[in-house]
């Protein structure tokens, strides 16, 4: 079902349950996707953002929210840096599960061998084939290094 569909029918289930904390953060992310929409028509570069573009978008709310915990937590206000931890769980469960660290290590280990990769000139394509393939599924500052220390 596409992503649009879904975050409908949640944005539903949450009035019907009355789940106001939910239901705001998905009124939230509907918002930021047709401003997405309208900047993308605004450039003419088409109608709708495409997945990948969605999942960037939800990438950088969680980013603006840890972000913001920070800060909240700086200036003792762990009431609103608790009700930003509930947004970011919100966004976060439209997001792919991260990888973890072994898991990373298995598909750098494949990707490697399938490019035939030998030396840290091959770093990019391996990031770059890593990126495609699993996008949003890994940290790709950790990739990198873990990437980096497989070439080396």
């Amino acid at each position: 079902m596409p992503f649009r569909t879904t975050l409908a029918e949640h944005m539903k289930q949450a009035l019907r349950a009355q789940d106001k904390g939910r239901l705001k953060t998905l009124r939230l992310i509907h918002s930021e996707l047709k401003c997405a929409d309208i900047a993308l028509r605004t450039a003419g570069k088409g109608r709708e953002i495409d997945a990948p573009a969605i999942l960037a978008l939800l990438q950088k709310m969680v980013k603006q929210r840890q972000e913001t915990i920070k800060i909240y937590q700086d200036r003792d206000r762990q009431d609103a840096a608790d009700a930003e931890a509930e947004e970011i769980a919100v966004i976060a469960s439209y997001l792919p599960k991260m990888k973890s660290e072994t898991q990373t290590k298995a598909l750098i280990k494949e990707v490697i061998a399938e490019l035939g990769a030998a030396s840290l000139k091959d770093m990019g394509k391996v990031i770059g084939h890593l990126r495609a393939r699993y996008p949003g599924a890994l940290d790709m500052r950790k990739t990198s290094e873990l990437v980096k220390a497989a070439l080396s």
